[in-house]
């Protein structure tokens, strides 16, 4: 019954990769069944007035995985594609990363139904609205702390604090993360996700013993993440070869101009087109020769069937869910990839949600710089900590950073008891 309710290919791949980890760390079944499982689902309908006045009806789901070491936490994605399965995979990785980064958080995710490309502000604030209205009981600072995702911004974060705050009566900005700075943002939240992204590639470049001048990257998506990746890799002298968006992909094997493509992109709606570049088919792109790659789009796009041609050194997953586990296999024979997992990888967004969610119970804000500082302060610890359990277990890193997160949330499991 709860498979089949959950099933979907995103979600059968995070399960998958959960029964490995516990049956590597035999956990016993009933901490196993409390911790793979979601503690809700939530699915509303949304129905809102469009701009040529008919009714559209939209599914949004929320799922709230665990809230035993504390509120749950998570993104809101708007994307055609959505469905609950989906939903539930990102809300388990959630939580693991939150473990793993050893913040007091359960994982959570959303998603509406919907294509905010085909949407005016005015139906996307309708559809954001309501959402907030019909989600309103399941939703509270110290209960679930929503945050942008795909499709999302720090707009779409703006209305729901007003709907949530209309409804209590005062402004509560710790409602969600990811919010403009003017309502009580942190600095350095939108760049978050790409600058941690950068940062740990560049590190295990240094483990490498790559230098990071004149290193070359590939970026799959163009979106907040993958922007502020390449601007922080080309910053640091990385040359950003290959970027790749929902119209296309483009290659300068002298370095692609990021704030000029960032322009480009603004201004057209995509990096096709993009004058100081050549186009290049997407798939082939990801098989370039190059010392980082970054999939920063979807979930399963390196698969069995690419993985064995990657001709990087090191993989570092923005995205949730890039790489099938077919594709890790291959990656964990051939022994010559550093793989940054995602649940570490992109875990820089959530930390900065974490340090915006204590700036608003605390009243109190921080400068960019001591935002960046505690962030690779963090991102460092958890970096070490998968290195040593891989070294000491003799395991991949995926599977460590996953030990690491599923065990902390075990452990509290096993304190708090289950009620009789």
């Amino acid at each position: 019954m709860k498979e089949s309710l959950l099933q979907n290919p995103v979600f059968g791949m995070a399960a998958r990769q959960f029964d490995q980890v516990a049956d590597f760390m035999e956990l016993e079944e009933e901490i196993r069944e409390r911790c793979k499982w979601p503690k809700r689902l939530i699915t509303v309908s949304l129905p809102v007035r469009m701009d040529d006045g008919r009714t559209e009806v939209y599914l949004a789901h929320r799922v709230q995985h665990h809230l035993s070491r504390g509120p749950v936490k998570g993104g809101l994605r708007y994307h055609p594609n959505v469905d609950l399965g989906e939903v539930a995979a990102l809300a388990m990785w959630m939580n693991w990363k939150c473990a793993l980064m050893r913040l007091p958080y359960g994982g959570a995710k959303g998603g509406i139904n919907c294509d905010p490309r085909a949407m005016s502000p005015r139906e996307k604030e309708g559809v954001t609205r309501r959402f907030a209205a019909e989600i309103l009981p399941f939703i509270g600072k110290e209960v679930d702390i929503m945050a942008p995702d795909m499709g999302t911004d720090e707009q779409t974060m703006a209305w729901i604090v007003d709907v949530y705050s209309a409804n209590t009566g005062h402004l509560v900005p710790g409602i969600v993360t990811g919010k403009p700075v003017e309502l009580q943002g942190s600095e350095g939240r939108r760049e978050a996700t790409g600058y941690g992204v950068a940062f740990l590639a560049m590190r295990a470049l240094d483990k490498l013993g790559c230098a990071i001048e004149g290193a070359s990257a590939i970026i799959q998506g163009f979106g907040n993440v993958g922007y502020h990746a390449a601007e922080r890799l080309a910053c640091s002298g990385v040359m950003v070869k290959g970027i790749s968006d929902i119209t296309g992909a483009i290659w300068n094997d002298n370095g692609i101009d990021v704030a000029k493509l960032g322009e480009h992109v603004r201004a057209t709606g995509g990096v096709s087109g993009f004058d100081e570049a050549e186009g290049i088919d997407p798939d082939e792109m990801l098989l370039q020769p190059c010392e980082i790659l970054v999939p920063a789009a979807l979930e399963r796009v390196i698969t069995g069937e690419n993985a064995p041609k990657l001709n990087c050194r090191v993989l570092a997953e923005a995205a949730n869910g890039p790489t099938t586990p077919e594709a890790d296999a291959v990656i964990s024979e051939r022994g010559d990839i550093f793989l940054l997992p995602d649940i570490l990888c992109n875990a820089g967004g959530v930390t900065v949600s974490y340090f915006e969610w204590v700036q608003n119970l605390s009243r109190f804000h921080w400068s960019e710089q001591e935002v960046f500082t505690k962030l690779e302060t963090m991102l460092e610890r958890a970096f070490e900590r998968m290195l040593n359990f891989a070294g000491e277990q003799q395991v991949s890193h995926r599977m460590a950073a996953l030990c690491l997160g599923v065990r902390e949330v075990a452990e509290v499991k096993k304190k708090r008891g289950l009620f009789p």
